[in-house]
């Protein structure tokens, strides 16, 4: 197995506003993660995708930044199946045994989807869906204009803040918060769909691609044992 992808998650003093653009300056401590890359074989990424993450004694804080030209999408309804459409996602295992898991997924409409994955999918799983934390806070913004085929914009970035509270049942035995040095496990990914321009408006194409932060070595994102490090 090729060395995992480690993620140093700096504490932050301040509370972040979060707006979803990543411009707060408690977020100039958290260093970028590296760039996104294909889930498995395939093609260099089209455009770049990073990430931050940091905390404080409330809140896991995620930030993802996507290029994107042309920014679409059009699943407004809650808890819907994001990854029909181009999307950012959490996915964290914090006692890292590869069960019981918490995966959380955020569109450019700022359309969210949460659910707990008992074991993965290739072990039987069976999610429970949706799993909605209450205490949950996220925000979008669009760099640029969505769903206007007519322009080029920057991209998309979105905002999470996830309560220590309401992660606490994933981290069984374990402190949550986590103590300096304890270690999660942690993926993010990126679902990349192509487009055509019909009458003035974006229609998704077929044959997603799929870009993650640790690569997982086979086509599929619940594989925990290839996840990266989420270090505190």
């Amino acid at each position: 197995m090729p060395d995992l992808p480690v993620y140093e998650c700096p504490r932050t003093a301040t509370t972040p506003n979060l707006d979803g653009t990543l411009t707060d300056p408690a977020w100039e401590a958290a260093p970028w993660t590296t760039g996104f890359v294909p889930i498995h074989d395939g093609p260099t990424p089209r455009f770049r995708t990073r990430a931050k993450l940091m905390y404080d004694d409330q809140y896991l804080y995620v930030g993802g930044l996507l290029e994107e030209p042309h920014v679409w999408a059009t699943m407004t309804e809650h808890n819907s199946k994001l990854f029909h459409e181009n999307n950012f996602e959490l996915f964290l295992d914090p006692d890292g045994d590869g069960q019981n898991y918490y995966e959380f997924e955020i569109n450019p409409l700022g359309t969210i989807w949460e659910l707990t994955l008992p074991k993965p999918y290739v072990d039987g799983g069976v999610p429970i869906d949706p799993t909605n934390l209450p205490g949950l806070r996220t925000a979008v913004h669009v760099d640029g204009t969505l769903n206007d085929p007519s322009d080029t914009d920057t991209g998309w970035s979105a905002e999470v803040a996830v309560p220590w509270a309401e992660l606490a049942p994933y981290n069984k035995g374990r402190a949550t918060p986590p103590n300096p040095g304890d270690e999660w496990r942690m993926n993010l990914m990126r679902c990349e769909w192509p487009h055509e321009v019909v009458d003035g408006a974006y229609v998704k194409g077929d044959d997603c691609e799929f870009w993650v932060w640790s690569p997982q070595g086979v086509a599929d994102m619940h594989r925990p044992a290839t996840w990266g490090v989420l270090r505190f």
